[in-house]
């Protein structure tokens, strides 16, 4: 009678080092992903903060009244987020073209919000 000797189950040593390699690239794609998102948020919470300030700022003109040609820029801090408006304001037959840039003050770039509109011209009291 032979003796059986009980064959052992289980991985070897490159099995496991295959899956972890596997379970690494997929943790540093998840963490990658991640960081990703919160960047991505934070600048969209940065755009959405500018384009407050850019109605802020058109609210403004509207209740000072728009003249012809006006062209100014000014702070427009909004929270932590030092920001500056700058207001273009140009003629386009009976109406005024009314245009708001919002920049970020420490980032040289392009704006973070832009915002359009047109008014009527005030009518000239007698």
């Amino acid at each position: 009678m032979t003796r059986q000797v009980p064959r052992q189950r289980g991985f070897t040593l490159i099995e496991v080092l295959v899956a972890l390699l596997i379970v690494a690239v997929a943790m540093s794609a998840a963490v990658r992903a991640s960081g990703q998102m919160s960047q991505s948020n934070a600048l969209l919470r940065e755009r959405s903060v500018a384009l407050l300030a850019a109605q802020n700022s058109l609210a403004e003109l509207r209740l000072r009244g728009v003249k012809n040609k006006d062209s100014a820029m000014q702070r427009c801090d909004q929270g932590r987020l030092k920001l500056s408006c700058e207001q273009r304001v140009t003629r386009s037959g009976d109406l005024l073209r009314v245009q708001v840039l919002v920049h970020d003050r420490e980032q040289h770039g392009p704006p973070l919000a832009r915002l359009e509109t047109l008014f009527s011209r005030p009518i000239a009291k007698p």
